[in-house]
């Protein structure tokens, strides 16, 4: 269970994907699998007002190889190593939580630097 620091962070009225817990961030990204290459494209409102990371893995949805592609991908862009960052939700999903251990502001730090050129 995510224990919750602030309670800003994802839903309606937020414009960030992340929300700052105790261990680390919990960070909403929708993934596009079969792409041409690994990329973090910005951040998107979906229609329900909830905000996520876009992202998209050359691998594909089999056996999993996309959901790790993306830890590894979001691992690089915040200079983490992979095992600081794993799948809690959305598994065989487009839309997915995932869990990023660390400081909480820094963590945050680096998704503001991270997302800031994007809308």
């Amino acid at each position: 269970m995510l224990a919750v620091l602030k309670t800003s962070g994802p839903g309606p009225l937020s414009s960030k994907p992340w929300l700052q817990v105790a261990d680390g961030i919990a960070l909403d990204v929708r993934l596009t699998p079969r792409s041409a290459r690994d990329a973090i494209e910005g951040v998107e409102r979906r229609d329900d007002g909830r905000v996520v990371l876009k992202a998209r893995v050359r691998a594909a949805p089999f056996e999993g190889q996309a959901n790790d592609a993306l830890c590894r991908l979001v691992a690089h862009e915040l200079r983490l190593a992979a095992r600081q960052v794993e799948i809690t939700a959305g598994e065989g999903s487009r839309i997915k939580r995932l869990r990023i251990v660390g400081n909480p502001q820094m963590l945050a730090a680096k998704l503001e630097r991270l997302t800031e050129g994007f809308a």
